[in-house]
């Protein structure tokens, strides 16, 4: 058992040449991508221990998303599914930075991920469990999946982690809006970009970020995390309200840090830090993502957060 779980779709990803065209003779590197595993991968990174729960198809994709994983130390349980392809994405680059990213996910072993496949005693054993928007919106399986976890979690005194991670690709707004607003409701902890906690509201994003978070606690979380991009990070909890600035980077690929950000927060909240601690924390993962290519391959170590800043030769 490990003190923190996370479930969700991990897909192989293939990523097109600097300049964006794919021609004759073209090479995609291949890895993956899914915010559930970035996430578990960077509390791993972080000393925390992680369990990754999934889905994969019993193809050669499936077998390089979950070595890829067990590699980085996650304990993974994912069946393999004989008649369900492992999910794809591609990102698309132009000028060397990723412009767009799309998902080749229908029917994917993931889609049909069911209360099933969840082992209540692994959920009931851990200190948090993290869900995100994402999975809620790949399928009603998956959703009423979510539904299963949640109450295993809240009848076993498991915190409820939840990242809206709103994916306008994978459904539209007034379809995701009840649905995501139901999970956060059912959450102890919910983070959310100023959009998504006005999606949850069915308000405009322009609205104060403290009022989204004083907006979306009045849901049901105790407590609310905003994150702010290059403004750092606000944690609404009861009726203090914390603020961290975000460190200063220079930046390659953003794909991933809202996951590196929760993965930093978690591993403090799982370390009982105060709430200050937490979103420096989930700060400074999420810079160390921005400034490499790749949706995890950045994440810090312990190390690596701890010595960030420090000037100096190199140790050689």
């Amino acid at each position: 058992m490990t003190p923190v779980v996370t479930l969700g779709e991990t897909m192989a990803l293939l990523s097109t040449p600097p300049w964006g065209r794919v021609t004759g003779g073209s090479s995609l590197p291949v890895g993956i991508g899914g915010a559930e595993s970035n996430v578990a991968i960077g509390l791993v990174r972080l000393g925390v221990p992680c369990t990754w729960i999934s889905r994969v198809g019993d193809d050669a994709l499936g077998s390089f998303v979950t070595r890829e994983i067990r590699a980085e130390g996650v304990r993974v349980l994912a069946p393999r599914d004989p008649d369900a392809p492992t999910g794809l994405m591609l990102k698309e680059m132009r000028g060397g930075k990723p412009a767009r990213v799309r998902y080749y996910r229908r029917g994917s072993a993931a889609s049909l991920l069911s209360i099933s496949d969840i082992d209540d005693a692994v959920i009931a054993a851990a200190d948090v469990v993290h869900l995100t928007g994402i999975t809620a919106a790949l399928g009603p399986g998956p959703l009423a999946m979510l539904g299963h976890v949640i109450d295993v979690a809240k009848a076993s005194g498991t915190l409820v982690s939840f990242d809206v991670n709103y994916r306008a690709t994978l459904w539209p707004p007034e379809q995701a809006a009840p649905v995501l607003a139901r999970l956060a409701a059912a959450a102890d902890v919910v983070f959310a970009g100023p959009e998504e906690a006005a999606l949850l509201l069915g308000g405009e994003p322009g609205t104060d970020p403290v009022e989204l978070a004083r907006g979306v606690a009045k849901v049901g979380p105790a407590t609310v995390v905003v994150k702010l991009g290059e403004l750092g990070s606000l944690a609404l909890q009861g009726d203090q309200q914390h603020r961290a600035a975000a460190l200063e980077v220079t930046v390659v690929d953003p794909v991933g840090a809202g996951d590196a950000f929760v993965a930093g927060y978690l591993s403090g909240l799982v370390e009982a830090c105060p709430v200050p601690e937490c979103l420096w924390r989930g700060n400074a993962a999420g810079a160390a993502v921005c400034a490499v290519p790749g949706d995890w391959e950045g994440l810090p170590t312990r190390e690596d957060i701890e010595s960030r800043g420090d000037a100096g030769e190199v140790v050689r």
